[in-house]
């Protein structure tokens, strides 16, 4: 039987520390998986909902963009994706008597762990200006009030339409065209926070902004290197993928500033073997300092090039571009500098050596310890450069493997969620629709939030998502949100955006993953996109949670009816009446969506076309794949201060919060811990266990406290530190963002220590 969810919040100021684990999933996944689910679902709808997730005819996992093989377990989901849709699918609802009885400054003292907790949205809220709580709203007075301040604007750029990567691409698309035939590009959303740094680094590099590999290729490989990202609580489906290219003989490197259960060992939950004993899958573990990544391949680089025959040269004749100036830059790489950057020994980089040596098939994966730093798009130019050095694009077994952390949000980016898009794709909309779509670039989420804090953009719509809690530097971000005039978010469940608003505030409450899509037309079906640019169909199998709930297509065409009027051309009530009027002109729209429909109907979907994968065709300015020499980078900490990074837990996704427990780094009932490496604790005077507030030191002088955690003397690289975010966002300036593609820089913030 489902329970009730948690009437106050829990206590989180006494943690309790375990040794680490050293191997992930198993029997204790397979036990925390059943336990939430039947807390949140009871056990018949559990096991109706699970044996749906990711399977040809059921829907897509609302959690990670890990893609599935054409052979499917009956069990195709890990243990976070349990998670996600157990919170998807839940019994608890969030009814107006709820929003009565908790007024927004109860809902603003809330944990998002409480507020994640109460369950589904029933129906449409609105916060009247000067109002203490959301109150019961009808949807047409509340496209009403949407155009009212949308049509009061100066300018389409004062508004913001925001999108989280969950939302589907029939929903995606629909929505930057609204905000087009409105007037705007602005249109940011959370790949501006994640992987647009992969995007930036790899669109000069190989001339598309995607990985270039699918899961065969792991498969294949005879080396995989890991960098910057741990699989087992943010895709631990990848795991199995790993295992699979262990047993066929892949060697494996992970580089990270933390060691991760799963990468040590993975007991897969499929197999009795799997459960008992497990699979090492680490061959090298190198325990990088935080933002060394650049320095460390950029001498691998130049060891490759100084190692004879080491080099592909008739790849690098016939297919690349700036491969002299890349030699140059790479002749100066320093032993001593790369040792003191990384961390590192030199008996660690020359067994890293040997191996890329050694294979003639190699993927680089990297997740956001890559991307989210001062010199990430440089760092990912320098693993382009390793590639390329040797043939390793284009080929089986080979490739860049960026792996994006939600469902849909690189299919986002196919259907047009961009601020500054390509010329060609605004052509194509326009002469679809009979529309102009204004040229000029919009705001991404940093420079969104600076418009709000500067007066600039008054309005803010965000189609899903948590966008106060997932943005850098909190007091700002929420001090820029409440000077919004209207602020709207379509959403399943509460979280910190819906108590930090504009002076008038809308929820729009729509439907999940998980549940039936019935439209005038009949049953409807979603698609996405993983992160090996997989296209397939979605189709949940539950009643929805509320007869007041609407789609995300049917949101936006509703709401675009309501502020375009009738001088809009487009079609909106036919794309929310058939979802399928919405494939046929994405089909006309969007390069490799031909035939869209039928190859939609397909129970195994279809793969994009992939230039450089494909046929070796590098779509850039010089028409090859461009090597790049940036000059090195790494960060450089003051005595007496560390760098943190932020991260999750394993009872966590993005800024969802399923518990207070991160089992695989053995630290449960709390949140606010801070892990040290003991070396660097004692030389602070941190002893384990004690209390202290990190404290932010930026150009700009300003103090950003996060107060109260808990020391945790932790296996880190040295001269790092590691808290979860959002609790440390607060920590992260706005203005500190990488290079070219303004990512918040959320795992470079040098803090210091104070007593708490």
């Amino acid at each position: 039987m489902a329970t009730k969810p948690p009437a106050g919040d829990p206590v989180q100021d006494a943690p309790q520390v375990a040794p680490p684990k050293r191997a992930a999933a198993g029997l204790p996944a397979i036990g925390h998986t059943l336990r939430i689910a039947q807390q949140q679902m009871g056990l018949a709808r559990t096991a109706r909902t699970l044996l749906k997730v990711n399977q040809k005819n059921g829907f897509d996992c609302p959690g990670c963009a890990w893609p599935e093989g054409d052979e499917r377990h009956a069990a195709e989901f890990c243990e976070n994706g349990a998670k996600a849709v157990a919170e998807e699918a839940t019994l608890r609802r969030v009814t107006p008597e709820f929003f009565a009885g908790h007024p927004l400054a109860d809902l603003a003292g809330r944990s998002g762990y409480w507020l994640g907790q109460q369950g589904r949205i029933t129906e449409p809220m609105y916060l009247p200006e000067g109002a203490d709580r959301y109150q019961a709203v009808s949807w047409e007075r509340a496209f009403e009030i949407i155009a009212e301040e949308l049509r009061a604007l100066g300018s389409p750029d004062e508004a913001l339409f925001y999108t989280s990567g969950r939302t589907s691409n029939e929903a995606a698309f629909l929505f930057q065209l609204f905000a087009r035939e409105f007037g705007t590009n602005n249109l940011p959303d959370c790949s501006n926070m994640c992987h647009e740094s992969s995007g930036s680094a790899l669109n000069e590099t190989i001339g598309i902004g995607k990985g270039s590999v699918s899961l065969e290729d792991l498969h294949q490989a005879d080396l995989i290197i890991v960098a910057g990202q741990n699989p087992g609580t943010n895709h631990p489906r990848m795991l199995s993928a790993l295992e699979k290219a262990k047993s066929a003989g892949a060697k494996i490197i992970s580089v990270n500033p933390l060691p991760e259960a799963g990468l040590e060992r993975f007991k897969n939950p499929q197999t009795p073997v799997g459960m008992l004993k497990g699979t090492a899958l680490n061959d090298l573990f190198l325990q990088i300092r935080i933002g060394g990544d650049q320095a460390l391949f950029r001498l691998l680089n130049k060891l490759v090039i100084e190692t004879e025959g080491a080099t592909d040269e008739a790849f690098i004749r016939e297919h690349t571009h700036g491969y002299e100036e890349l030699a140059a830059a790479a002749a100066e790489a320093d032993w001593a500098e790369t040792l003191t950057a990384t961390g590192l020994t030199r008996p660690e980089i020359e067994r890293a050596l040997a191996m890329v040596l050694a294979s003639k098939r190699t993927i680089v994966c990297w997740a956001m310890g890559l991307t989210q730093h001062k010199h990430s798009v440089a760092t990912i130019r320098e693993v382009v450069n390793l590639l390329l050095l040797r043939g390793n694009i284009g080929r089986p077994g080979a490739g860049v493997c960026p792996v994006r952390g939600h469902s849909n949000v690189q299919g986002d980016r196919t259907m047009g969620i961009f601020e500054r898009p390509a010329p060609a794709f605004l052509d194509a909309l326009d002469r679809e629709f009979g529309i102009t779509s204004p040229r000029g670039h919009g705001y991404d989420v940093v420079r969104s939030i600076e418009a709000l804090r500067d007066g600039e953009a008054k309005v803010l719509f965000a189609m899903g998502g948590n966008f106060v809690g997932a943005t850098p530097d909190t007091d700002v971000t929420e001090a820029a949100i409440r000077r919004a005039r209207l602020t709207v978010h379509v959403s399943t469940k509460l979280n910190r955006s819906h108590a930090v608003t504009g002076r008038r505030a809308l929820i729009l409450p729509t439907l999940g993953r998980t549940d039936k899509d019935v439209q005038a037309s009949g049953r409807q079906f979603v698609t996405v996109e993983d992160s090996m640019g997989m296209v397939h169909a979605s189709r949940g199998n539950l009643a929805p949670a509320s007869p007041h709930l609407l789609s995300e297509p049917a949101i936006v065409a509703r709401m675009a009816r309501a502020v375009l009027g009738e001088a809009s051309r487009t079609p909106w009530e036919e794309f929310e009446r058939d979802y399928a009027a919405i494939r046929d002109r994405i089909s006309r729209v969007v390069p490799g969506f031909d035939d869209f429909n039928a190859r939609a109907a397909r129970p195994e979907g279809f793969r994009l076309p992939h230039a450089p994968r494909d046929e070796r065709r590098f779509p850039t300015k010089t028409g090859k794949a461009n090597f790049t020499a940036a000059p090195v980078e790494y960060p450089e900490v003051p005595e007496g201060r560390l760098l943190l990074q932020t991260l999750r837990s394993h009872d966590q996704y993005n800024t969802t919060i399923y518990g207070l427990d991160d089992r695989y780094r053995g630290i449960t009932g709390g949140r606010r811990v801070v892990m040290v490496n003991p070396t660097d604790a004692a030389e602070l005077g941190l002893a384990d266990g004690s209390y202290t507030d990190l404290v932010g030191e930026w150009k700009d002088g300003v103090e950003r406290r996060a107060p109260g955690f808990r020391v945790v003397h932790y296996p880190t690289a040295r001269g790092c530190a590691a808290a979860y975010y959002p609790e440390t966002n607060v920590l992260v300036p706005l203005d500190s963002t990488a290079d070219v593609s303004n990512t918040p820089a959320s795992k470079s913030v040098v803090v210091r220590f104070e007593p708490a």
